[in-house]
């Protein structure tokens, strides 16, 4: 079954190569969407795939890179767009 979650993650995530770290694992993971950083200090990831993968995807988000400190994370589930592939976003 098809999943589609958006997460908002604060703490220590810009500037510690959170994005490149999350895009890596995506494709790990083998989920679609995106991550990007927003004005607030949190990053932004939007996450589709199977339960399974999304699930996998959301642990990844909870650890981050070494140099991150994830103090909350907030999901929204979300209707499944059909992304085509993984971004990092930059604005």
């Amino acid at each position: 079954m098809k999943k589609s979650v958006r997460a908002y993650i604060t703490g220590t995530v810009q500037g510690v190569f959170f994005r490149e770290f999350i895009r890596e694992k995506a494709e790990a993971c083998g989920v679609k969407g995106y991550v990007r950083n927003l004005d607030d200090g949190r990053v932004e990831v939007w996450i589709e795939g199977n339960n399974k993968e999304v699930k996998e995807m959301l642990e990844a988000c909870k650890e981050g890179p070494q140099h991150a400190s994830i103090r909350r994370m907030d999901l929204l589930e979300e209707k499944y767009q059909g992304f085509k592939e993984f971004k990092v976003i930059t604005i």
